[in-house]
């Protein structure tokens, strides 16, 4: 797999704009396998099997499944293979800069997203507390 002649010619800044938009597919990857219902089952095979095999490889193995940081180098691995993307260098030492930029960068994605999530549910969670204080005072005032 030799290099990619248009990949060496980037500027940095439009290596920072792909570096920003490839880890968003990366994020979304990895947090749909660890996170949401469509992957619960083989996500709670996984999770036992890594608290409940005999080997620790084995332990391990199944726990990159149920982590969302772990399973993200993995994730960011296959799609370096898929587009080729180096950072700064070229050959290996601009894969490696671009796997562990990927991974942070995909990561800082999914904690925003996280928190963005844990608002949502909080905001939720306090209207539903004032629909119901609400319906009480109509209730003590009606009645």
């Amino acid at each position: 797999m030799g290099p990619v002649p248009y990949l060496m010619s980037m500027t940095l800044s439009r290596q920072l704009a792909y570096l920003t938009l490839l880890a968003l597919p990366i994020a979304c990857a990895t947090w749909t396998v660890t996170h949401e219902e469509v992957f619960r089952e083989p996500r709670d095979f996984c999770r036992d099997k890594s608290q409940n095999c005999k080997p620790l490889v084995m332990r391990k193995f199944f726990y990159l499944f149920t982590c969302e940081y772990c399973f993200s180098h993995y994730v960011t691995a296959f799609f370096l293979l898929l587009t080729r993307f180096q950072m700064l260098y070229d050959g290996w030492r601009g894969f490696v800069i671009a796997w562990f930029a990927l991974v942070w960068v995909a990561n800082f994605y999914m904690s925003l997203y996280n928190r963005l999530r844990l608002d949502i549910k909080h905001e939720n969670v306090a209207i539903a507390v004032d629909q119901v204080e609400v319906e009480e005072k109509k209730a003590a005032i009606g009645g």
